[in-house]
């Protein structure tokens, strides 16, 4: 199965996530309108990418006739749902600049939570899950 689309949403997504934490780091307040658009469009890219993962790669996956390979399409699916509602959250109350202005503390705790996340599901996805999509 050739995943390079997805490879390269992940390296997207990872670039928004770092001019995220860069215009935070330069100030949250006077950087909530560029924050809050670079949101909405990291969130076309993950959205794109979530959804062709859950309709494609992990019911590839599942139907393989290899039992591990089957459990780890499941596993994943599964575990994504987690992640999609938490971002799902995140996006919805941190999309208005004037709200992520208003609380700065509370916009950079649940910032660093969700991206903490993401990083380590693209990165679980990159070491485990392409290697045996690769192969199928």
């Amino acid at each position: 199965m050739n995943i390079d689309k997805f490879k390269h949403q992940h390296v997207e997504i990872m670039q928004a996530v770092t001019e995220l934490r860069s215009l935070a780091a330069a100030g949250v307040a006077e950087n909530a309108t560029q924050i809050s658009a670079k949101i909405v469009s990291m969130s076309a890219t993950i959205k794109l990418h979530l959804s062709v993962e859950d309709t494609v790669l992990y019911p590839a996956l599942q139907k393989s006739p290899n039992a591990a390979h089957a459990a780890l399409g499941s596993r994943y699916q599964s575990e994504m749902n987690g992640l999609a509602g938490a971002y799902t959250q995140f996006v919805g109350k941190w999309l208005s600049a004037k709200r992520i202005a208003d609380d700065v503390d509370g916009f950079r705790a649940d910032a660093n939570a969700v991206f903490k996340a993401l990083h380590e599901r693209i990165q679980r996805e990159n070491n485990e899950l392409y290697p045996v999509l690769e192969q199928i």
